[in-house]
């Protein structure tokens, strides 16, 4: 059996319903894995493909996470757990994480309700001695001028990785991450879709091209496999070579 064959494995990405956590969700599904997606609208129904979406055969809960109540009071749809992955994000354009309540809206899905999954689901991958992947970006390693709160926020998930996985390797969870460069999703259609942006963006990127949800996927089924055995705490950087400069 291969080391990357994830049959009867349970996977929860939160986040998994578009972008990165769905490429993330899919890739852990073609591989045999029983995969759970968290979202933020009411059903499956209700993303389509231009979202970056793809559902099928995967199975839908929405779960806000901005609010860490809602988070501990959702009752899964899984008995087990395997592999947890923190997909969720968001951001804060035109300065508008300067202000009090998109710093504290960024920071909620961003930091906040990774603690407070990781925490709801403990028990679970104690039990399955699972792995746990938390999904930041390069912003944790550099400053953005635009986006403090974005920037603060993966600068803290970048640390909760390393805490947890110190924190949990005992206990048999390894805890590590992925720091997506510029990827191609709707987060970033305002640099993707604005012709001069994009080719200022690519010109940094010395593989020349955005990455995709898939590139981020293949990160994350070494990272849940056995081949990641001895890895943990770390935060590997998926970016083209964005930031080797």
């Amino acid at each position: 059996m291969s080391d990357l064959d994830f049959s009867g494995k349970t996977a929860l990405v939160v986040g998994g319903s578009s972008g990165i956590g769905n490429g993330i969700a899919q890739a852990y599904r073609q591989r045999g894995a029983d995969v759970h997606v968290w979202g933020t609208r009411a059903s499956a129904s209700d993303y389509k493909a231009e979202d970056g979406s793809d559902l099928t055969g995967l199975t839908y809960s929405c779960v806000d996470v901005s609010d860490a109540d809602l988070i501990e009071q959702h009752q899964p749809t899984f008995d087990t757990l395997d592999i947890l992955v923190l997909s969720q994000g968001t951001v804060r354009y035109k300065r508008e994480e300067f202000a009090r309540k998109g710093w504290d809206d960024v920071m909620a899905v961003n930091l906040d309700s990774l603690r407070a999954c990781a925490m709801k689901f403990y028990d679970a991958l104690v039990a399955s001695r699972g792995s746990l992947i938390i999904v930041s970006s390069v912003a944790g390693f550099s400053a953005n001028k635009g986006n403090p709160a974005y920037s603060a926020s993966k600068y803290g998930a970048v640390g909760l990785t390393r805490s947890l996985g110190q924190a949990w390797a005992p206990e048999g969870i390894r805890v590590n991450g992925i720091a997506p460069g510029l990827v191609d999703t709707k987060l970033t259609k305002v640099t993707t879709e604005h012709p001069k942006r994009r080719d200022a963006a690519l010109a940094t990127i010395p593989a020349g091209r955005f990455g995709t949800p898939d590139d981020m996927a293949g990160a994350a089924l070494f990272l849940a496999s056995p081949l990641a055995s001895y890895v943990c705490g770390q935060t590997i950087i998926v970016d083209g070579g964005l930031k080797l400069s």
